[in-house]
Order: C-alpha cells, then sequence, then structure tokens
C-alpha cells in the first residue's frame, strides 16, 4: 500500500513538474513573440511612407530656427510643373532679397522687383501643415524634386495665414523647413535656398 502510494505521489510529481515546465515554455514563448511587433512600432519615422497633415503649432526647435531676417542666397531649380511666372531658366529675381519671418510680422515687401510678392502682416500665424520624414514621402505629396534633399531629412511645410481671418497670406510664396537648418522658398513652380542675416 505504502509502495503504491508512493508511486502515486511520484507520478503526481513527475506530471506537475512537467506541467511547470510547459507553462514555463509556453509563457516564454508568449513573451518573446510581441518582440518583432514591438520593433515594428517602434521602427524609425524616415520609413513613414506618406508626410502627416493637419495643422499645429510651430515646436519650439522650429520657432528658434525660422524666426529672423531671411537672404534669398541662391536657385536650386524648379518643381515638377510648368508656371510662367517662374521666369525660366533662372527664375524670378529673388537674390539677394529679404524676408522677415518673426513672432509678430511677416514681411515679403523685401522682394524689391516684385510687388505682386510683396506683403506684410503683423502678429500672423505660422503652422506646420505637413511633415514629411524623408525625401520619398516629401515628393509622394508635393511632386517637388528639391536638389540636395537627403533619403532621410525631415521636410515640414510652413502655412503663413492671418489670426483674424484664418485665410493665407495672398502671395505665391510657401516655405519648407529640412531638419531645422534649412529654409527652402517655393514661388510660383522656383525653388530659392534662404539663409539667415546675422544681427548685429
Amino acid at each position: 500500500m505504502k509502495k503504491t502510494l508512493l508511486a502515486c505521489m511520484m507520478i503526481m510529481l513527475m506530471l506537475a513538474s512537467a506541467c511547470g515546465k510547459v507553462e514555463t515554455t509556453s509563457s516564454s514563448n508568449t513573451s518573446s513573440e510581441p518582440k518583432p511587433e514591438a520593433k515594428e512600432s517602434t521602427s524609425p519615422a524616415s520609413t513613414s511612407e506618406y508626410c502627416s497633415q493637419g495643422r499645429e503649432k510651430l515646436d519650439s526647435e522650429t520657432e528658434k530656427f525660422i524666426y529672423g531676417t531671411w537672404k534669398v542666397k541662391k536657385h536650386l531649380g524648379f518643381a515638377n510643373s510648368y508656371n510662367d511666372a517662374s521666369e525660366y531658366p533662372t527664375g524670378q529675381k529673388f537674390i539677394g532679397d529679404d524676408l522677415i519671418i518673426e513672432k509678430d510680422l511677416f514681411s515679403s515687401k523685401g522682394l524689391k522687383n516684385y510687388s505682386d510678392y510683396q506683403y506684410e502682416l503683423k502678429n500672423p500665424l505660422y503652422e506646420i501643415t505637413s511633415t514629411c520624414d524623408n525625401a520619398d514621402a516629401f515628393y509622394r505629396l508635393y511632386k517637388i524634386d528639391m536638389p540636395d534633399l537627403n533619403a532621410n531629412d525631415v521636410v515640414k511645410v510652413i502655412n503663413i495665414s492671418d489670426p483674424s481671418t484664418k485665410l493665407s497670406i495672398p502671395v505665391s510664396i510657401s516655405f519648407f523647413v529640412v531638419n531645422n537648418d534649412r529654409l527652402i522658398l517655393l514661388s510660383e513652380a522656383t525653388i530659392f535656398e534662404l539663409e539667415k542675416r546675422m544681427t548685429k
């Protein structure tokens, strides 16, 4: 009787031990399965195929970068759409002209040769309307093959509007911030690089 009882206890211990191993194995498999999913969810933003869109305030880093007086430094080329006002092959005569982008003032009156592009707005509303995490996403949305744009560059599209009407400024100029270290001007279909003027 004692031998039978002992044998039963041994069998129960073996079964319990085996069950414990099964649980351990299954729980370790369960914990390792989500790891690839976690990798996918934390993959770098630069793999995103599309630009995020929607109006949002400038982040502090972009504000710090964009505020100042900017000189039109050089002509980079043209967008992939023809526009009569773009003055091919050199682009509009903007080189050396100034644009003011400050928290309390936007002014394009420094574009001296063209009254159509001159505009001034006090207390403008600056917003990021798109953020593209790589060159492919930017091209997919805007169809602009921007020179010197690297594969993983982050491009923020800046909109300037009147806070009272929410309407964009009525001149054909747009701005792209690249990695918060380059400011690009698009006018009609012409692309220009801007350079910040140093304050005295």
